[in-house]
């Protein structure tokens, strides 16, 4: 709940930005490919940065679910460390694509955190909720067509998609959920 907190808390307070003329403080937390070196923080910041107040709105709420879902998943400390640290290696991550100049927004670091409830519940008498969350997952980010496009246009959501972020999301989130995971007996 409270790495959800840390996501969600930041973004509602920033509220949104016009993405082609941002102001100088959401200029400054957008995750830019020419800074992402030299401005480390943005690996962090980007997912507090809205391009709509629909694209805002549809991020808070998926917060909340994704929250609930660990909550429901009765992820743990461990879980919310993976996600946490899920959080900036989603947004390293997008260095693969040198088509993507600049991403904003938290749906990246949301597929992160149903990555990691979801890895979280292979390891429980619920694995099969698991698996099948993790299934629907991949057929999400396979249908989304990442290699294809660094961007969608999302006329409704005012701003681009960027499917590359859901796919970084979930291997992030799949790495370090395995990654703080503690080790079977």
């Amino acid at each position: 709940m409270a790495a959800a907190l840390l996501m969600l808390l930041p973004a509602l307070a920033l509220g949104w930005t016009d993405p082609d003329r941002p102001d100088a403080l959401h200029a400054a937390l957008i995750w830019q490919r020419a800074h992402a070196l030299d401005q480390p923080w943005r690996l962090v910041t980007a997912a507090w940065v809205h391009g709509s107040v629909l694209h805002l709105g549809v991020n808070l709420l998926g917060g909340v679910i994704v929250a609930a879902l660990g909550l429901a998943a009765g992820c743990d400390a461990r879980a919310a460390r993976a996600w946490l640290l899920a959080w900036p290696l989603t947004h390293a991550l997008l260095l693969v694509d040198a088509r993507l100049t600049w991403y904003l927004g938290a749906s990246g670091v949301l597929h992160a955190g149903v990555a990691v409830a979801a890895i979280g519940l292979l390891r429980t008498p619920r694995r099969l909720v698991g698996a099948a969350l993790l299934l629907g997952l991949l057929a999400k980010i396979v249908s989304e067509s990442p290699w294809w496009a660094s961007s969608v246009p999302a006329p409704m959501l005012g701003v681009a998609v960027a499917p590359l972020a859901h796919a970084a999301g979930a291997v992030a989130g799949a790495a370090c959920a395995l990654a703080c995971a503690r080790p079977r007996r």
